[in-house]
């Protein structure tokens, strides 16, 4: 007989409400099947939520949150004290203030550890800015800084038609592309495949294999196409393999995520965004997941934007929010089936907040 799932409990964001977060995110509770025992606590705004619930056919008006880890049903909201106007549009500031008192009303629940972790739906960056987040660059960096992570890194990973995987890991973030050279350290680059490696761990995956990739075409060329390779990408790698990590490198990447997605290696480090994330949503367009990894819980996302054009049309496709909440409760699970719970942060109040 098998044995039953853990029960886990997740927070549910809503994003940019004039985008498709919240209907993704509805008809990605709906896609978990009926006997499932995760609990979802939305964080969001109530009148967005049941508007998205109803186009999605499940529960529009759950109860509140109090805070608790265990109630009835699957469903609760949580009070964060911030509503968005129905005239609003995506360039006012309260849309992004919105999404971001959401984003971290969830985190500090998970920082409490009333939370087994956290699916973000998307929110935009511009609208957080005009909110008085100048600085703001992501939900992952923010996320990051709120726990004061000491070291974390965006894993993007999902499957083809024929269920090979990538898992895609980022050396560095959202940068500008003229900045990346300037970014990468051997730290950086030896934190990125730790981390790599450590998430082939928590998915429960049989073997760790890493490949990296070089930062110039044909990985250098032996110094005739910058020195990053050899400076910087190959010290860090010899790091890493003094400390028993089974990782490789670095190689072009023109022909890396050929070689990952056939099954030479279960995880990839690249140097930068869209190296590594143009051959992820080439194989798993519909489907990829953004994993934060490096934080103290899971918190994983849709790996695409708010798309504002096709927002609340029923057009938006939930595969790969859907993809992120199925990921969520898989670590959760497994955490918990291991004995590692989430457990409060330094600094907890102990109890939520969404001050």
């Amino acid at each position: 007989m098998p044995r039953p799932s853990p029960e886990v409990v997740l927070g549910l964001t809503l994003g940019d409400v004039t985008g498709i977060g919240p209907e993704v995110a509805a008809r990605s509770v709906a896609s978990l099947p009926p006997g499932d025992p995760t609990r979802i606590v939305v964080f969001g705004d109530p009148v967005a939520w049941a508007r998205a619930a109803t186009m999605a056919g499940i529960d529009p008006a759950p109860g509140p949150w109090n805070g608790r880890r265990t109630f009835p049903g699957r469903l609760r909201i949580a009070d964060c004290g911030m509503a968005v106007p129905a005239h609003a549009n995506p360039w006012d500031p309260v849309v992004g203030a919105a999404a971001i008192t959401w984003l971290d009303g969830g985190a500090m629940a998970c920082r409490d550890g009333l939370l087994d972790g956290l699916v973000t739906a998307p929110l935009s960056k511009a609208a957080v800015a005009r909110a008085g987040h100048p600085g703001f660059t992501g939900q992952t960096e923010h996320l990051a800084a709120l726990c004061k992570a000491s070291r974390f890194a965006m894993m993007l990973l999902g499957h083809d038609d024929r269920d090979r995987w990538l898992r895609v890991a980022l050396a560095t973030t959202h940068l500008a592309l003229r900045d990346v050279p300037a970014a990468l350290t051997v730290d950086a680059v030896a934190a990125a495949i730790h981390l790599a490696s450590h998430a082939c761990d928590d998915l429960g995956m049989a073997s760790r294999r890493v490949g990296v990739c070089g930062l110039n075409p044909h990985a250098g060329e032996d110094g005739l196409m910058g020195d990053e390779e050899a400076r910087i990408i190959g010290p860090a790698i010899e790091r890493c393999r003094a400390q028993d990590i089974d990782v490789s490198g670095p190689f072009a990447a023109d022909t890396l995520f050929h070689r990952a997605l056939h099954g030479s290696f279960d995880a990839v480090v690249a140097q930068y965004h869209d190296q590594g994330l143009a051959p992820l949503k080439l194989v798993a367009f519909d489907n990829g997941v953004n994993w934060t990894l490096g934080l103290p819980w899971p918190r994983t996302s849709p790996d695409h934007g708010t798309a504002h054009d096709i927002a609340w049309k029923g057009l938006a496709n939930p595969s790969s929010m859907a993809s992120a909440l199925r990921l969520a409760v898989q670590l959760a699970r497994r955490r918990a089936a291991l004995g590692t719970p989430i457990l409060p942060q330094e600094g907890s109040s102990q109890g939520y907040s969404s001050e």
